[in-house]
């Protein structure tokens, strides 16, 4: 449960996101992040507009969030800005990851992965090797 190991950002989600200024957690993230294609991305990693069931484990309850940009974000129907805290730490962890966030109340956190019910690029084909 270390935040130091690094996660895995698709190429284009990298490149929204950095559009994304002046926010030190996400761009702390972005600069560990292994970044792949959309296409080659494994289906149980969390990328943007992924829906996600999680667990903070401090607590024992389970939330479902679609983690969006700032724009898109609408608590009461689960759609949880990037740049807020739990958006933030889940962005790029895989199904089983747990990492352990600091929060604005001055808390930390263990938060951990336990589905992606959706991820976008999980419904494109990925690249065949003529492509790459």
């Amino acid at each position: 449960m270390s935040n130091t190991r690094s996660i895995v950002v698709t190429d284009r989600d990298l490149a929204l996101l950095r559009l994304l200024r002046d926010h030190a957690h996400l761009e702390s993230e972005l600069a560990r992040a292994d970044v792949v294609d959309a296409r080659d991305i494994a289906p149980d990693v969390v990328t943007m507009n992924s829906r996600v069931v999680f667990e903070d484990a401090n607590t024992g309850k389970t939330a479902e969030v679609t983690i969006v940009f700032p724009q898109n974000a609408d608590v009461t129907r689960g759609k949880i800005s990037v740049l807020a805290p739990v958006g933030t730490a889940l962005l790029g962890l895989s199904k089983g990851d747990s990492i352990v966030w600091p929060f604005p109340d001055g808390s930390s956190r263990c938060l951990r992965v336990v589905e992606v019910t959706f991820q976008p690029e999980a419904t494109t084909p990925p690249l065949t090797e003529r492509e790459r």
